[in-house]
This record gives C-alpha cells, sequence and structure tokens, in this order.
C-alpha cells in the first residue's frame, strides 16, 4: 500500500525572515506531525530552495551551542526569505532520529571522550538513523518540479534523488566553528562526509 501524508491545515506565520505559510502534515508512515514553512507559490516551480531540517530541541529553541542545528535553521530562513519562493521542512527527527532522551544521553557520553557518532552506537544506534520518505512526500504534495537542497549533507541529496526528487544543486549552509561545536563539525566531515572545511570558491 502507498505511504499516505495529508496537509491537515495552513495558516499564515509572519517572522522576522517575513511571512510563510505554515503547512501541518499528518502521514501513515512514522505518525509524526511534520511541518512544511513555504513563501511564495512553489507549485510547478523549477529550483525552488529548500532545506529539509531535523529537529532539535536544544540547538533550535534553547540555542546550544553544542552543534550547529539552530544557526542552520536561521541561516536557511534568511536564505528563503531572499528568494522569491522556497521551502523549509521541519521533520520530527530530534538527534538524528534516536529521539531527545537518546541524544542527551549521548551528550553525556560525548563529554566523557566519545565523539557524536560514537556515541549514538553505544547507546545501540546507528550514526544517522534520519529517513527521507515523508520529505519526498511533502515535496510532491507541494508540487515542487525541481529543488535547489540547502544542505552540506551528501546522504541526504542520494536519499531524495532516490525517492524522485530531482535536485539541480546544492546551496552550501556553513556556520563558524568555535569551541563548543568544533569536534562536532570535524566528525561530521570526518566520519559522515559533511562537506565542511572546504576551500571557499
Amino acid at each position: 500500500m502507498k505511504s499516505h501524508i495529508e496537509d491537515l491545515v495552513q495558516t499564515p506565520i509572519p517572522t522576522r525572515h517575513g511571512e510563510f505559510i505554515l503547512h501541518y502534515y499528518a502521514n501513515d508512515i512514522d505518525g509524526k506531525e511534520h511541518i512544511a514553512l513555504v513563501k511564495g507559490n512553489v507549485a510547478g516551480k523549477e529550483n525552488v530552495p529548500v532545506r529539509i531540517h531535523s529537529e532539535c530541541f536544544t540547538g533550535d529553541v534553547l540555542g546550544s551551542r553544542r552543534c550547529d542545528c539552530g544557526e542552520q535553521l536561521d541561516m536557511a530562513l534568511q536564505l528563503i526569505s531572499e528568494s522569491t519562493a522556497g521551502i523549509l521542512l521541519y521533520l520530527r527527527q530530534e538527534g538524528r532520529g534516536i529521539g531527545l532522551l537518546k541524544k542527551l544521553q549521548a551528550y553525556n557520553l560525548q563529554d566523557q571522550g566519545l565523539d557524536t557518532v560514537d556515541a549514538n552506537i553505544h547507546l545501540g544506534h546507528l550514526a544517522d538513523e534520519r529517513e527521507y520518505d515523508v520529505a519526498a512526500l511533502m515535496l510532491e504534495d507541494l508540487k515542487v518540479k525541481s529543488i535547489q537542497l540547502i544542505t552540506n549533507n551528501p546522504k541526504k541529496i542520494d536519499a531524495l534523488k532516490q525517492l524522485g526528487i530531482n535536485v539541480v544543486k546544492r546551496i552550501p549552509i556553513e556556520v563558524v566553528a568555535h569551541k563548543d561545536n568544533l569536534d562536532y563539525l570535524k566528525t561530521k566531515a570526518k566520519k559522515m562526509a559533511h562537506m565542511l572545511f572546504e576551500p571557499k570558491k
């Protein structure tokens, strides 16, 4: 049976980055509440800038400096606001899919010397358990023809392409490294192939 999503509510959300239409999606894949913030008319459009952002309570809400998530979210909304149309998908995949409790436990393991990947594995999880089936269905529902993906993660690009999304370009989104997130960023580059610390062209 084909997976199903439903756009239950659309409502205007004014933000400091401009006004977006928030789409609230229900689905039968993971049962979680996923959100699309949409600027402008994206239906039938090519080269739409899209950020697929996985929930990070500590970074997005509390402004934690242990990761780059909150800063990436802010940068992505700014990038989209500067375009005529764009989409931010906010997926409820806390802690790369392991949930808030396990992510906080992983933080304590990191403080004992493990990196982010090894901490997840120590807790019995994969380094990254996120999936993008729901994201692909949301983009199909929004009727975009092709996207420019705002990401540093090549696996996210590959996953979307395998799900039938036409990703025509990558838009880098690299935050400034500092003492609290440097090891985290280095691990993403070294062990997860994220395109970070690359020479600027």
